[in-house]
């Protein structure tokens, strides 16, 4: 993203915000817990969320998040703060997990994981809420919870299953086994391996091409994918029907049709 602009937008505690063009850059910065997810750093990350869709972290296209460092993506959840919980405290922490990760989920711009390093946990279920995945070399996933005696609480039993079929998820979850980068692809828990110390700049890259589309556009095709996951498949055709429908009524629309007959480059504003 050479000559991109960038500007610092917000830092709540250990998450990051910044912005890149129309790219937001989410930064989990926690390097001696390997940025692992305790209870305040879920209310950061809540907090920045909701500053994406307020627009307070600018006009935002696409969303990268990443780990501060370079040994750690999100290397799990705060074992040492989980290890004293009761059950009420346990179920409490378990619902702001997924809350803020159904918010993850369900921003209306695409969302790509930069995963450098270590995802196991918690933050393997930070990287399944995003809707593409780019791995370094040395990333490694899993859901090793299990091996605690306990089973993933922030989405992982029911993401893990969508992202790579029920009989691997199984596998996965119940053996607590760690998968290196090339596997994660092969699998498809991630979308590739990137050469090494680039994954951040492969995700901006990535995001950079993503927001030079239709904005308006890629945000009901995000919608539209969201909406029909599991759904009936006619279910699915008449979301997809409806929202297609929708995009006729944006300027978006109209400039990018008009750019193409023309041809020249559209100049979206989404609108």
């Amino acid at each position: 993203m050479s000559g991109a602009e960038t500007q610092d937008v917000m830092a709540v505690g250990p998450v990051h915000l910044e912005r890149i063009d129309h790219v937001a850059v989410i930064t989990i910065d926690r390097p001696k817990a390997l940025n692992a997810l305790d209870a305040a750093t879920l209310r950061a990350l809540d907090n920045v969320l909701d500053a994406l869709t307020s627009g307070d972290g600018g006009e935002a296209r696409a969303v990268v998040i990443t780990g501060g460092g370079e040994k750690a993506f999100v290397a799990g959840a705060d074992i040492a703060a989980m290890s004293v919980l009761t059950p009420v405290e346990a179920a409490r922490f378990a619902t702001l997990g997924q809350r803020v990760l159904d918010k993850l989920e369900a921003l209306p711009m695409p969302v790509i994981a930069a995963v450098n390093g270590f995802a196991l946990g918690g933050g393997c279920e930070l990287a399944l809420a995003c809707d593409l995945v780019l791995a370094a070399p040395n990333a490694v996933f899993g859901q090793p919870e299990v091996k605690l005696g306990v089973i993933p609480g922030f989405g992982g039993t029911q993401r893990l299953v969508r992202r790579v079929g029920s009989m691997r998820a199984r596998e996965l979850v119940y053996t607590g086994r760690n998968v290196k980068a090339e596997e994660a692809v092969q699998i498809g828990l991630a979308l590739k391996v990137v050469t090494e110390g680039t994954v951040k700049d492969a995700a901006l890259a990535m995001a950079a091409q993503i927001a030079a589309q239709g904005p308006v556009a890629v945000r009901l095709a995000k919608r539209a994918i969201l909406d029909g996951d599991g759904a009936d498949l006619r279910v699915g055709l008449a979301g997809e029907r409806t929202l297609f429908a929708l995009c006729f009524t944006t300027a978006d629309q109209k400039e990018g049709m008009a750019a193409f007959l023309g041809k020249r480059a559209p100049g979206f504003t989404g609108a």
